[in-house]
């Protein structure tokens, strides 16, 4: 399970055996929440935040917190959805320490 950022409490990460659409979980003390990067001609139109089937969803606070990190780094999310899923490459975790807006 590669996971790509520390943020404020949050992990966010792929499962190993994802799918299409492009998208990350948000994780955090068991709860969690998937976002799905909308593509049209490679580029990000949309996201789209829904619950993890069995999973709590994030409480407000997570949330916006989560909605901040993706937003903000919505290319970088695809650019390694391609290494990691297209190119079989692996890469380090980020850790983000500051506020991204």
């Amino acid at each position: 399970m590669p996971k790509l950022y520390e943020y404020f409490g949050l992990t966010i990460l792929f499962y190993a055996n994802e799918h299409d659409p492009v998208h990350v979980h948000g994780k955090c003390q068991g709860r969690e929440c998937r976002a799905e990067l909308i593509l049209v001609e490679g580029q990000v139109t949309e996201i789209r935040y829904v619950a993890q089937k069995g999973r709590p969803l994030l409480d407000d606070k997570e949330l916006r917190i989560f909605q901040e990190l993706v937003s903000v780094k919505s290319a970088d999310i695809v650019q390694k959805w391609i290494e990691y899923f297209v190119l079989h490459k692996t890469g380090q975790t980020e850790k983000i320490t500051t506020r991204l807006k």
